[in-house]
C-alpha cells in the first residue's frame, strides 16, 4: 500500500514540488488540498490578467499520476496525534504532510478598510473583483511602493484610472533599492501620469458622497478616491501550524531546518510559509529550491537547502529595474543620468575586484551578466555595460545564469550541444528561463555563443521578425493588426508587438494612427499625440523645419503659450517647446497653431523628428552651399516618416559643422563641391559619430540615397533600434550599405524609390486630421463621464517667470547653484 502524502496548498511552489516528487518517487498517493476555487496559476505574471492575459494561460495546472487535487477545499485542522489533515467535508490520512500555504497578503489595522471599493492585491479572484469595481470609475489608490505595490498600479493604469501610489517608506523599492535608484524609478512612474506620495502612510478610510476618503498621517493631507487597493507587502500563512503547535517563527513563519522539516520530522514547510531557520523568503526562487529539497528527502535523499539568490529584475509600468547580490558593501560605484532616466551601481569588494552586487534602473540590459558575475571579476565598467561596450572575458560554466531554477551557464552549454537549438528548447530541458524570464536573454547570448543563430520573432505572438512583418504587410496589403494577427500570428498581442505593428502600418502609410483599431495599438504618446509629462500634463512641439520661423508665427506661438499658461522653452532641435498642456487643452492648442499653418512635430512619435542647420551661405561668410534651404526641404520630405526609432538630422554649411550634423541618424555637411552624406550616428546615452557613406554629391543625389538609407532601414530594422546600431550590424557594413542603397546590387532602389515617393504623395498633418475630426477630439478629455471637469490633482507652481510641476522639483528651482548666483528677471 502506498505512502500517503498531503499537501496544503497549490501554488507556484506547491505545483512545482508536486512535479518533483512525482518525477523522482512516483508511489506515493498524493492528496493537494487548494483552497482556491482554480489549480495553480503563475503569480509572477498576474498583472498580465490585465494586460489582456486570461487566466487560462496563467495556469501551471498540469495532470501528474497518482496526485489528486481538491480545488475550493480548504484544510481547517491538521491533527498530528492522529496524523490527519481535516476540511469542511472530509478528513485526509498523512504519512508525511507538507506545508505549502504560502502568504496572504497584509493590510494595515486601519478603521474603515473593510470598506465596499477596498481590495487586496494577491489572487486572480482579487483581480476579478478590482476590475469590476473600477468599471465607469476613474481613480484608484495604491498603498505600497514595493514591488507588489507598483504591480498593483500597473494594474489600475491598465484599467484606464488615474492612479496614486501611497507608500510609507521614504522612497520606493526601499527593500531593493537604495534612495538615488527609487528616485530614478519616482521619476520615470510619474512620466507616466502617476502620483507618487512617499513617506506617507494611510490612517483611516471613510466613505463620503459615494466615494472614499483616506486620511494619511500627515496632517492635512487626505485622498479622494474610487477604490483602494493594499499591496503594502506579505504575511505568510501558518495559522494551522499555529493550531496544531508545530513551531513558528519570532515574526511569523513555520520553523525549519535547512532540510524545510518542521518541528515535527513528519511535516515540512516549503515556499513562503516556511522560516528557513527563522528567515521567510518572499521570491519563488528559494521556494523552488525548498521544493526540490523536499522531493529528494521524500525519496530517500539528503537534499539540503543551498541558500537564497534574492536577485530579482521586473519591468514595473514599463521601466526595467533589477537587484542582484550584495545591497550594500565596502565600496560602490555608480552611474546617474536623469536626463534618460538611468541609475545603476555597482557594490565592489574593498580591493575593487570583486563583484559583490548592485542594482539597475531605468536599462536592465546587463543584469543576467552582473547577476552570474557575483562573487567574480567586475565584467566592465559601468559605461560599458550599459552602452553595449567591450566587457571582459566570458562567463565560467559554473555561473549561474537562472537563479529561479538555479541553472547553471555550464548546463545550459550541454543542453545546446545536445539539441537544444532554441529559448524554448532550453527552457524545456533545463527550466531556465521558466519563472520571472529575466534570464531569457542571456539564454540567447549562450545560444549564439554555442554557435546556434538567434530567432528574431518580435514576440511570442509572432515568429517573425520586424523586417519580415514588414514584409508581409507591405506585400499582402494587410491593415489591420487584428487580421495579420489571425492570418500570421497567435493569441491577442502584446505590448510589445502592437506598437511594432502600429509603427510598421504607419510607415506604409495606411492612414492616420488614430483611426479605428489603429488607436488602440498606440502607446501613451502616440495615443494622445504629444509627451506625457511628470504631472501628467502634456508638451505641445510644433514643426519649425530648419529652424527657419517667420514673426508672425513667433508672436502666434507666444501667444499660445500665454494664453494657455504653458512652460515655453526653446530645444536643441531648433524648435520652440510648450511644457504643461492639458489633455482636454490639446485641440485648442493645435487648432490655433494649425490655423497658423503650423504641423505636428512629431516629437511623440518614433518618426522624424528635426532637421537642424546652420545659416549657411545666406548669412555666414563661411558657408559654402545653403544648408538652411537643404534642411527645410529634407524636413518637409520626410514629415510623419515612421520608422523603428526617432530619427534626427542636421546640414552645416560649411565643414566647421555648427548644426553637429555628424551626431544625427542622417546629416549632410557642404563642401565646395556639394556635400558629404553621413549616416548612423546619434547623441543619447551611448553617442555616435555618423560614418561617411558618400562625398562631394550633388542635391539629387544626395536626396536620392537618403531616401533609399531610411526605406532600407525601415524595411530591415528590428523593433526599437537606432540607425546607429542597424549600420554596425549590417553584415558588410558601410561597404554592403553602399552597395544597396547606391549600387543597387540587390536590385531594390526601384522599390525603395517607390515608397518614399508614396510616403510624400500620401504624407497628413496628423494634428490636422485630429481637430477636423469630430469622433477622434472625443479622446481628448481628463474624464470620460465629465469630458468638460479638467483634473483637479494637477498643480503648478511659477518659477522664473513661468509655470512648474508643483513639488519638490519647481522649489528646487528656486535654490542658486552657485553661491552669489544673481537672480534672474
Amino acid at each position: 500500500m502506498s505512502d500517503k502524502l498531503v499537501v496544503i496548498g497549490d501554488g507556484m511552489v506547491g505545483r512545482r514540488f508536486l512535479e518533483a516528487v512525482v518525477q523522482r518517487d512516483p508511489s506515493w498517493d498524493v492528496t493537494v488540498l487548494c483552497e482556491e476555487p482554480r489549480p495553480a496559476y503563475d503569480r509572477v505574471r498576474l498583472s498580465a490578467f490585465f494586460d489582456g492575459v486570461s487566466a487560462e494561460e496563467l495556469s501551471l495546472a498540469s495532470d501528474l499520476d497518482g496526485v489528486s487535487v481538491r480545488l475550493g477545499e480548504a484544510a481547517t485542522e491538521v491533527d498530528r496525534d492522529a496524523k490527519v489533515v481535516r476540511s469542511a467535508t472530509g478528513e485526509y490520512p498523512y504519512d508525511k504532510l507538507v506545508f505549502a500555504t504560502g502568504s496572504y497578503a497584509f493590510v494595515p489595522p486601519m478603521e474603515g478598510a473593510d470598506l465596499d471599493g477596498v481590495f487586496v492585491y494577491r489572487t486572480i479572484e482579487d483581480l476579478e473583483a478590482i476590475k469590476a469595481h473600477a468599471a465607469g470609475r476613474r481613480h484608484g489608490v495604491v498603498i505600497g511602493g514595493g514591488l507588489l505595490g507598483l504591480e498593483a498600479a500597473n494594474a489600475l493604469s491598465l484599467l484606464g484610472l488615474e492612479t496614486q501610489i501611497v507608500e510609507f517608506a521614504p522612497w520606493l523599492m526601499a527593500r531593493q533599492l537604495d534612495e538615488a535608484g527609487g528616485g530614478v524609478l519616482k521619476q520615470h512612474i510619474e512620466k507616466l501620469g502617476i502620483k507618487v506620495d512617499c513617506g506617507t502612510g494611510g490612517s483611516r478610510i471613510e466613505a463620503v458622497d459615494g466615494r472614499l476618503r483616506m486620511e494619511t498621517n500627515r496632517e492635512g493631507v487626505s485622498f479622494d478616491t474610487d477604490l483602494i487597493v493594499f499591496a503594502a507587502g506579505v504575511r505568510p500563512r501558518d495559522q494551522l501550524a499555529r493550531d496544531c503547535g508545530i513551531e513558528v517563527g519570532e515574526r511569523g513563519g513555520i520553523t525549519t531546518d535547512l532540510a524545510c522539516r518542521t518541528s515535527d520530522p513528519d511535516v515540512y514547510a516549503i515556499g513562503e510559509v516556511a522560516a528557513m531557520e527563522g528567515v521567510c523568503y518572499g521570491l519563488v526562487a528559494p521556494g523552488y529550491s525548498m521544493a526540490e529539497v523536499v522531493a529528494d528527502r521524500l525519496a530517500g535523499g539528503e537534499a539540503t537547502f543551498p541558500g537564497a539568490d534574492m536577485s530579482t529584475k521586473l519591468k514595473l509600468l514599463g521601466v526595467d529595474v533589477a537587484q542582484f547580490g550584495a545591497f550594500d558593501g565596502p565600496l560602490a560605484t555608480t552611474y546617474l543620468d536623469p536626463a534618460n532616466g538611468t541609475y545603476a551601481k555597482l557594490i565592489l569588494s574593498d580591493d575593487a575586484t570583486t563583484l559583490l552586487g548592485g542594482m539597475l534602473v531605468g536599462n536592465a540590459e546587463p543584469y543576467p551578466l552582473l547577476r552570474a558575475s557575483v562573487g567574480g571579476k567586475v565584467p566592465g565598467t559601468l559605461a560599458d555595460l550599459l552602452g553595449g561596450g567591450e566587457v571582459e572575458g566570458a562567463l565560467p560554466d559554473g555561473a549561474q545564469v537562472c537563479s529561479c531554477n538555479a541553472v547553471t551557464k555550464g548546463e545550459i552549454m550541454g543542453a545546446i550541444h545536445e539539441g537544444c537549438t532554441d529559448v524554448p528548447a532550453l527552457k524545456s530541458c533545463t527550466k531556465a528561463g521558466t519563472s520571472c524570464g529575466s534570464c531569457v536573454p542571456m539564454l540567447k547570448q549562450l545560444l549564439a555563443e554555442g554557435g546556434v543563430e538567434v530567432s528574431k520573432s518580435v514576440c511570442e505572438h509572432f515568429t517573425q521578425s520586424r523586417a519580415e512583418l514588414f514584409d508581409i504587410v507591405k506585400v499582402t496589403g494587410i491593415t489591420t493588426f487584428s487580421e495579420l494577427i489571425a492570418r500570421h500570428g497567435t493569441g491577442a498581442g502584446c505590448d510589445l508587438c502592437k506598437p511594432t505593428v502600429a509603427s510598421i502600418l504607419a510607415s506604409l502609410s495606411n492612414g492616420h494612427i488614430l483611426d479605428g483599431e489603429q488607436a488602440t495599438l498606440q502607446d501613451t504618446n502616440d495615443h494622445f499625440l504629444a509627451n506625457m509629462q511628470r504631472n501628467g500634463t502634456y508638451s505641445v512641439v510644433p514643426r519649425i523645419p530648419g529652424g527657419e520661423i517667420t514673426p508672425d508665427k513667433l508672436i502666434v506661438i507666444g501667444q499660445v503659450a500665454k494664453d494657455f499658461d504653458l512652460y515655453t522653452k526653446i530645444t536643441g532641435g531648433q524648435r520652440i517647446d510648450m511644457f504643461g498642456a492639458r489633455v482636454e487643452d490639446l485641440p485648442k492648442i493645435w487648432r490655433r497653431l494649425v490655423d497658423a499653418g503650423f504641423e505636428s512635430g512629431h516629437a511623440y512619435g518614433k518618426a522624424l523628428r528635426t532637421v537642424k542647420s546652420c545659416v549657411g551661405t545666406d548669412w555666414c561668410r563661411y558657408g559654402v552651399q545653403d544648408s538652411v534651404k537643404m534642411a527645410i526641404d529634407l524636413e518637409l520630405r520626410y514629415r510623419g516618416l515612421r520608422s523603428p526609432h526617432k530619427l534626427k538630422s542636421a546640414v552645416s554649411g560649411c565643414a566647421r559643422e555648427c548644426a553637429e550634423a555628424r551626431g544625427k541618424d542622417f546629416g549632410i555637411i557642404a563642401t565646395e563641391d556639394g556635400w558629404n552624406l553621413y549616416v548612423g550616428g546619434n547623441g543619447g546615452f551611448t553617442p555616435r559619430h555618423a560614418d561617411l557613406l558618400l562625398s562631394d554629391v550633388d542635391s539629387e543625389t544626395l536626396v536620392r540615397t537618403i531616401d533609399r538609407f531610411l526605406m532600407f532601414y525601415i524595411s530591415t530594422a528590428d523593433r526599437l533600434q537606432r540607425t546607429s546600431k542597424w549600420v554596425e550590424g549590417l553584415e558588410g557594413g558601410l561597404d554592403y550599405l553602399r552597395g544597396v542603397i547606391v549600387d543597387d546590387r540587390l536590385g531594390i532602389c526601384e522599390d525603395l524609390d517607390a515608397m518614399m515617393a508614396k510616403h510624400v504623395e500620401h504624407y497628413a498633418d496628423e494634428w490636422k486630421g485630429v481637430i477636423d475630426d469630430p469622433e477622434k477630439l472625443q479622446r481628448f478629455v481628463s474624464f470620460v463621464n465629465a469630458p468638460e471637469t479638467p483634473d483637479p490633482s494637477i498643480e503648478f507652481e511659477e518659477v522664473r517667470g513661468q509655470k512648474f510641476p508643483a513639488g519638490t522639483t519647481a522649489r528646487s528651482h528656486t535654490q542658486p547653484v552657485l553661491l552669489g548666483t544673481p537672480e534672474r528677471k
